[in-house]
């Protein structure tokens, strides 16, 4: 049972309880203990929390694939200003994937950009600010990569602490899930002069077009437990940057 303590805010599913009082963990794992009685909503409405009856056991409460609580028989959120731009429409794929759950919970809003290329024009134009936050998500964000030096194009924004672009190590997304997913100890390396989804479709031996290759790539996809961390730390990071002007 997922509820929200009203005076505070704080909403989190029930993860233990005694004579006194009841613990509330939200999405990120934070514990917090209250009282019984009255102050919370259960989806939406007032309720009033009692002790369970003796002998009663609670359950663990469920996750969602990012591994975050789960929140059930919650309407998606009214879609916030804020929004998180990934480069393609794998990098989206993906994150609907894994944390397309508590996205809708949150009402954060996931768009390509279609490549980073023309990324300070389109920073310009979505015209970000306290309210109106931009969460960037950008490849291969590494020390003197093309996507390093795009990175500083919006640097007046970043400074301004209404935009943030963080970045894997990866050339492109699908190396962010773990090889032995796929039955690999590591994924092949391709020659910089070769189109790199084709020429990692070869490498793999797969007689397959790039996306059909990428769709069984994904489907082997079922939680965090499947991405490399470099790439959770830097999603949750995005989320949490997006959705702080409600804290």
């Amino acid at each position: 049972m997922v509820v929200e303590d009203v005076q505070s805010g704080f909403c989190g599913a029930v993860v233990a309880w005694d004579n006194h009082g009841l613990t509330l963990e939200d999405r990120h794992g934070r514990p917090r203990g209250f009282p019984w009685g009255a102050g919370f909503h259960l989806e939406g409405r007032p309720v009033h929390l009692t002790r369970p009856a003796r002998g009663a056991v609670p359950s663990a409460p469920a996750r969602t694939a990012s591994g975050s609580v789960a929140v059930r028989g919650q309407r998606a959120r009214v879609a916030r200003e804020s929004r998180i731009y990934v480069e393609g429409r794998h990098d989206a794929a993906l994150v609907e994937q894994v944390w397309g759950e508590d996205l809708r919970v949150e009402g954060v809003v996931v768009e390509e950009l279609g490549g980073a290329d023309d990324l300070a024009t389109v920073v310009t134009e979505f015209a970000p600010g306290p309210t109106r936050k931009l969460g960037i998500l950008l490849d291969h964000l590494v020390d003197g990569s093309k996507e390093s030096r795009i990175a500083t194009s919006v640097q007046p924004w970043i400074d301004q602490g209404d935009v943030l672009v963080v970045g894997h190590p990866y050339v492109d997304i699908w190396q962010a899930v773990r090889p032995g997913v796929l039955g690999l100890q590591r994924w092949p390396q391709i020659p910089r002069d070769t189109d790199w989804k084709s020429g990692m479709v070869a490498a793999l031996g797969w007689d397959v077009d790039v996306p059909t290759a990428w769709r069984r790539i994904l489907g082997r996809v079922t939680t965090y437990a499947d991405l490399e961390p470099a790439l959770l730390g830097r999603v949750e990071e995005l989320i949490d940057f997006v959705t702080a002007i409600d804290a």
